[in-house]
């Protein structure tokens, strides 16, 4: 699918208020992530806001992996469609929750560059999935990362979180 198409993010949740990825957030980041031509990465495109700032000249650390955080969920909640041969959106509804984020900052990012996010499953599509992601500024690949997530049911997961749920062990 190309960018043309509506984004994961758009089929799935068109009403999701994450800051990072929820089209209803008009303060946040509104990522659209698509699978890319070789049907095999999931790609986005986005340009940093000056708000996002780090260093003088340079994006905000925090910033990208925020980034990661939310197109690597995608790709994973896009692989799980695609593995159960379902249209993105479709019901039951799919989500995961980030396990493990890890991110490696091999260069600094420039500001005033369009960063292009590509992730992709590496292994198997599971209960716990890896996700595999990177982000180019240009032609400059200046963060990769190497992330663990987890298919839920985020009713469960919020009763949890608000204490509906005792703790286990």
């Amino acid at each position: 699918m190309s960018e043309q198409f509506a984004s994961l993010q758009d089929q799935v949740a068109p009403d999701g208020i994450c800051f990072g990825c929820g089209s209803k957030n008009h303060h946040g980041l509104q990522i659209k992530s698509h699978w890319d031509a070789d049907k095999k990465h999931v790609i986005a495109r986005i340009q940093p806001r000056d708000e996002f700032t780090g260093w003088p000249g340079l994006v905000y650390g925090g910033y990208l992996a925020m980034l990661i955080d939310c197109h690597s969920n995608w790709t994973v909640m896009a692989n799980h469609y695609r593995h159960e041969e379902r249209q993105p959106g479709s019901l039951p509804k799919i989500d995961c929750v980030t396990a493990n984020l890890n991110i490696n900052y091999k260069r600094p990012t420039p500001m005033g560059v369009e960063l292009s996010l590509r992730a992709r499953v590496e292994g198997e599509v599971g209960r716990k999935t890896r996700v595999i992601c990177e982000i180019w500024a240009g032609n400059t690949l200046t963060v990769t990362a190497d992330s663990i997530f987890v298919r839920v049911d985020t009713a469960m997961l919020k009763d949890k979180a608000h204490g509906s749920i005792t703790q286990e062990g």
